[in-house]
């Protein structure tokens, strides 16, 4: 129901009820400072909005400075609705990433699929039409029920949306852990391609210029979404929880016709989506970026429910919903174009010269405020740093194996550990061929889209190894990257940029303000050493449950070029006869590893170590011997390490398996998860010039007739031998099994 009676200005400051809004005392302070006066309600409205965290970035503005974020591909950096890079031939790639972590939380299905439909906009409104989706998921171990819901909602919604815009999602990943227990990270990430033209920014210049809304009608669902995203989730049964904002595919689908359109059109200035906070961010951000200001009479404004005030219509976040500013004089015209479409277009408002963001409504001015002083000023802080206890204690551990009494029984329980084990139960509910246009899709290192009318592809991936980074968030920020960056390598990609969602506990928190610190110089190193620069992304912090934060979860979306199609590689075995190489040395490593926590229930000890010039190294010859046509597959090893990876291998091809023998240590050469190593086939004629090639490749068997995996020692003793339909039977049924046991 509407806010009939709001208090006033008076009361707000009196009563401190701008605490309940999110804003802390010495922000009001700040805000009644700079305004000259105390604001009323919609204005404290807009500051508690564009100044929480999951609009101002106040807390990690400090961090994100550090990230390299200029190359000589880089056409547009972080500060638009998406980051562009070039890809020849006039061509463009723009991605982003955003979580939707806390609506779902709550409501896994709407959040899921309004994440999805967020970062779908935020592509087309730089002129890009989205080509793929990517997402990258985080779930309790599946052993509770609410685990179970979340999961199972959350990949529904993500599934609905894509699939009814007829985008395909063609990767991602899912992770599992107990920490992430009813507080789930869901991040979702956009792809689209666009010609140089064609690029638009979220601008409101020119003066007297019209400010239009276009898509859905404004309701009063998400309300103060953007503060809410800046909190703790307090996991109460019976405690009310916020009206969530629902999408509507269909609607969107329209709406992104209609603006690709439009970006033909000389009488667009700017476009933004309206997002976290609505209609404040995009006007005031449009207003700020372009150093003008936006006045707009919000009885214009397409509303769903009767009797909104001023405060809802601003703070709602109503989803499908544009912003665009186009030329005096052609607003018949552009309304006309999204009439076409079935899509609501109406002009609002107007371009001035003050800079502010001024507010009418019912013949009233009902807010005046600095569009600078809401986007661009918001406070920012410095928060305290200090180093866990447990990172010392951790560095202090002595690397040493986890004691296993059976390798073959061990391996089977790994491959349904549900980290590990097959996720189509998740991307078979995706449409990961729409448009006909997917090379590679889920299930492979990486996602491909062909470049329509060039032989070139576009390869993407999302990475993040948690346990990795709680363990050692700085060595774990470089793993995240050199991880993402090895699945685009062995798919044949050449690694080109990255989007981040960088998702933590709260900042307030020293410990966690460490982490977030401490992986940031991880993830900058490694983009500096792989040159593949942060072009955008998105920070949610505060991700925790009753008090609890999340293992820090820097999530890595990595898109690279494969330059010509005949280049894309796969994972699986092609041929019996290929022979098998391991590259990299092999350490014992198990801290933050998949045995470690299988069997102590717990991680503990050093993360693995890493060498970014070792790494950049490797994946250079790699690359080269792929783009020869040197190799016939390549997997990297990653969760479970060598055993793992190797019936992956076998599991992506019908009929054929493996003889392989290891040197050193059974449990390490196994199960480690040390860095850096990946696992490829060469034909047999070509041995002799891949080895030439690849410096650290060292081969170990053979692909074989039949479908019998066989590991042996260096003495010839068989330490694995089973069939594959053995071990793919634990790998492909793990998680539908832990969806359908009873808790």
């Amino acid at each position: 129901m509407s806010i009939n009676h709001e208090p006033t200005a008076e009361q707000i400051k009196e009563q401190r009820l701008y605490l309940q809004m999110g804003m802390t005392d010495e922000e009001y302070e700040r805000a009644v400072e700079k305004l000259g006066r105390t604001p009323n309600y919609t204005e404290t409205g807009l500051f508690s909005a564009m100044w929480s965290e999951h609009c101002s970035y106040k807390s990690s503005k400090s961090v994100l400075r550090k990230f390299p974020t200029e190359g000589e591909r880089v056409l547009q950096g972080p500060g638009e609705g998406a980051g562009i890079v070039d890809i020849g031939d006039n061509q463009a790639a723009v991605f982003k990433m955003e979580s939707h972590n806390s609506p779902s939380a709550i409501e896994p299905f709407i959040g899921a699929a309004t994440g999805a439909g967020g970062i779908i906009r935020d592509v087309f409104s730089m002129g890009a039409r989205p080509v793929a989706l990517v997402n990258s998921l985080r779930f309790g171990d599946l052993t509770e029920s609410r685990d179970k819901f979340l999961f199972e909602e959350a990949v529904a919604g993500i599934a609905s949306y894509g699939n009814t815009m007829g985008i395909p999602t063609v990767a991602g990943e899912v992770q599992f852990d107990q920490c992430y227990s009813k507080r789930p990270l869901v991040n979702a990430m956009a792809v689209g391609l666009l010609n140089h033209e064609d690029i638009q920014k979220g601008l409101a210049a020119g003066v007297g210029n019209t400010v239009l809304y276009a898509g859905a009608t404004t309701g009063r669902d998400g309300i103060h979404g953007a503060t809410m995203s800046s909190s703790e989730v307090s996991i109460e049964e019976e405690k009310e929880l916020p009206v969530m904002q629902a999408g509507d595919p269909f609607i969107e689908k329209l709406l992104m016709e209609a603006c690709l359109e439009l970006v033909k059109s000389d009488a667009l200035i700017g476009i933004q989506d309206m997002g976290a906070a609505g209609l404040t961010s995009s006007a005031a951000e449009m207003a700020s970026k372009a150093g003008y200001g936006v006045e707009m009479n919000l009885d214009l404004v397409p509303q769903r429910e009767d009797n909104m005030t001023a405060y809802e219509m601003m703070l709602s976040e109503s989803q499908e919903r544009m912003l665009i500013v186009v030329k005096k004089g052609r607003e018949e015209e552009v309304i006309a174009l999204f009439t076409k479409y079935g899509i609501n277009a109406a002009a609002i408002g107007q371009v001035t010269d003050d800079k502010m963001l001024r507010l009418l409504h019912k013949g009233e001015v009902v807010a005046e405020v600095s569009a600078d002083l809401l986007a661009e000023d918001a406070p920012s802080y410095q928060k305290e740093s200090k180093e866990p206890a447990s990172f010392a204690a951790n560095q202090a551990i002595e690397n040493k194996e986890p004691q296993v009494e059976n390798l073959k029984e061990t391996l089977l329980d790994l491959l349904q550990r549900p980290t590990i084990a097959s996720k189509e139960w998740v991307y078979n509910q995706f449409d990961t061929g729409a448009r006909t246009n997917t090379v590679l899709a889920p299930g492979a290192s990486a996602g491909i889209i062909r470049v329509r009318g060039t032989n070139k592809g576009i390869a993407m991936t999302a990475d993040c190894n948690s346990r990795f980074i709680y363990l050692d968030p700085e060595t774990g920020g470089k793993i995240a990257v050199a991880e993402a960056a090895r699945n685009l390598v062995c798919s044949g990609a050449e690694p080109i940029a990255l989007t981040d969602c960088l998702n933590f506990g709260s900042p307030d928190k020293p410990e966690v303000f460490w982490q977030l610190e401490k992986s940031a110089d991880g993830i900058s190193e490694a983009c500096r050493k792989l040159n593949a620069p942060v072009i955008g992304g998105n920070v949610s912090l505060s991700n925790e449950v009753n008090g609890v934060p999340i293992y820090p979860t820097p999530t890595i979306g990595l898109v690279g070029i494969v330059h010509d199609l005949k280049e894309v590689t796969t994972p699986g075995f092609k041929q019996a006869g290929d022979a098998i190489y391991i590259i990299g040395q092999t350490e014992t490593e198990f801290g933050g590893s998949e045995l470690q926590q299988m069997i102590e229930g717990k991680i503990f000890g050093k993360a693995p170590a890493i060498d970014l010039d070792v790494e950049v190294k490797r994946q250079k010859q790699l690359l080269a011997a792929i783009q020869q046509g040197l190799l016939q597959s390549a997997a990297d090893l990653s969760e479970g390490g060598f055993a793992v990876a190797l019936c992956e291998k076998a599991f992506a091809t019908d009929g054929l398996g493996a003889e392989v023998t290891v040197e050193g240590s059974a449990v390490t050469a196994l199960f480690s998860e040390t860095q850096s190593r990946f696992l490829v086939t060469v034909k047999a004629d070509q041995v002799a010039e891949f080895e030439e090639k690849v410096e650290d490749a060292v081969k170990i068997g053979t692909v074989t007739d039949g479908r019998q995996l066989v590991i042996k020692d260096a003495e010839g003793s068989v330490l694995v031998e089973g069939t594959v339909e053995q071990f793919h039977a634990a790998w492909k049924g793990a998680i539908p099994c832990l969806l359908n046991s009873e808790d």
